[in-house]
């Protein structure tokens, strides 16, 4: 790899390790190509990162993340920003193993959408009713503020504070959990959350989705007209340069 790209958070701190980070990688012959890199480094934290992998979306092929953390949560980054000299270090010399988390596919009637942490419906404005099947078997009928639908990877980010599990690394599964649900002597749904192996496909369904809003890692769309969302895992995946040992446990650890 020798061509790479900078994503870096809009402060100034991390504008200051991208410049450092630049003019090391240049030195040593790099080339900084924003259009085709080979390698993306990500300054900031997890949002960066999730920026950075939705802006290279069409490029995920052939293009490898690793990431700095200079913010307040960094599940995905493998450096501290104390660590920058050793980053750069392993970046020059060591070869990096390849780390794969693969997408959530979303398809809301004809548009497509993809998701590295979890997909959500969901509504402030209006109690949403959908029907949920699981390959083509009704499921059950929810009722709330909406669904949430998350991967492995973001098992930890949005699903957890639904009282999703963590999910260890290296399953290939989706995890489904209701957001404020409504239950009653009327109307009882699951209530708990479900682990889903990664070959099944999910789909919502519901007469009006026009107050709820499709969410999907950091982006949104509306969902006026939509009446059916069917979400599977796909075959793309975010490649992750891992120049170190990589632990979970101590990620974990970090992180609560």
């Amino acid at each position: 790899m020798k061509n790479f790209s900078i994503v870096a958070k809009k402060n100034e701190k991390s504008f200051l390790i991208e410049q450092k980070i630049k003019k090391a990688l240049m030195s040593a012959k790099w080339k900084y190509d924003k259009k085709q890199p080979d390698l993306v480094i990500c300054v900031g934290g997890d949002g960066t990162l999730l920026y950075a992998v939705h802006k290279y979306l069409e490029q995920l092929d052939h293009v490898q993340f690793v990431a700095i953390h200079t913010g307040t949560l960094g599940f995905f980054t493998d450096y501290t920003e104390e660590e920058l000299e050793l980053c750069i270090s392993d970046i020059l010399h060591q070869k990096p193993r390849q780390f794969c988390s693969y997408l959530l596919h979303i398809k809301a009637d004809e548009q497509e959408y993809y998701a590295l942490n979890e997909m959500r419906i969901e509504s402030v404005q209006q109690t949403q009713v959908m029907d949920v099947f699981v390959d083509g078997e009704f499921f059950e009928t929810c009722r709330g503020s909406g669904v949430c639908l998350s991967t492995q990877a973001g098992a930890t980010a949005y699903s957890r504070g639904l009282g999703g599990a963590v999910i260890d690394s290296g399953l290939s599964v989706m995890q489904m959990t209701e957001i404020i649900a409504i239950q009653h002597s009327k109307h009882r749904s699951l209530g708990s959350p479900y682990i889903l192996k990664d070959d099944r496909k999910v789909v919502f369904e519901s007469d009006d989705f026009s107050k709820a809003v499709l969410c999907f890692d950091h982006l949104s769309a509306s969902l006026e007209h939509v009446k059916r969302i069917e979400c599977t895992m796909s075959d793309r995946c975010v490649r992750f340069a891992r120049y170190r040992e990589y632990s979970y446990l101590r990620r974990l650890k970090n992180l609560y």
